[in-house]
């Protein structure tokens, strides 16, 4: 097997990984206690949360990678070339009570784009809470959970704008 071939399988599996090991960490994070530090008396939660968390940090920034590969960062983020005319596009179309559609530089599009954002700041602030010195770990920490809390909010979003999305292959 080829390394091309072989990122081609991890690729393909990249969504659904992240997706289920996001979801067991969100489900799971109210049994986690950890303060400053993981100690040596941590829980089963708290050491799945850890390395859990470490795996999914990994997995997407592997994500973030495959999303802009060959100039598809284009299409999550068209803002970062000022080319929002489909985003103000789709935004008039909801106002006048039209759905935007999936593909393109729209509205859809960007909040899949932000949702690749807000994971990797989940990610980076869980690791930088863990090899904080302790005096900022707490800082860390609340920044973690406020973006782990935004993150959760995409995933809302984003269940929705799937089900939008099977209204596509009805139309």
């Amino acid at each position: 097997m080829t390394t091309k071939q072989l990122w081609q399988r991890v690729e393909a599996m990249l969504h659904p990984a992240v997706l289920l090991l996001s979801l067991l960490l969100v489900c799971t994070s109210s049994w986690v206690l950890i303060g400053r530090q993981l100690t040596s008396r941590a829980s089963f939660w708290d050491l799945l949360h850890v390395y859990g968390g470490l795996l999914t940090g990994i997995l997407a920034l592997m994500f973030a990678v495959k999303v802009c590969i060959g100039g598809q960062w284009r299409q999550f983020f068209p803002w970062l070339t000022l080319d929002v005319k489909p985003l103000f596009t789709d935004i008039r179309g909801l106002l006048r009570g039209q759905l935007p559609h999936y593909g393109g530089k729209g509205l859809i599009s960007v909040i899949e784009g932000l949702g690749v954002i807000l994971l990797l700041l989940v990610a980076v602030t869980g690791a930088a809470w863990y090899i904080a010195d302790p005096s900022n770990a707490l800082t860390w920490r609340n920044y973690h959970i406020i973006f782990a809390h935004s993150f959760i909010g995409f995933i809302v979003v984003h269940c929705l704008l799937a089900l939008l999305h099977l209204r596509d292959f009805f139309s």
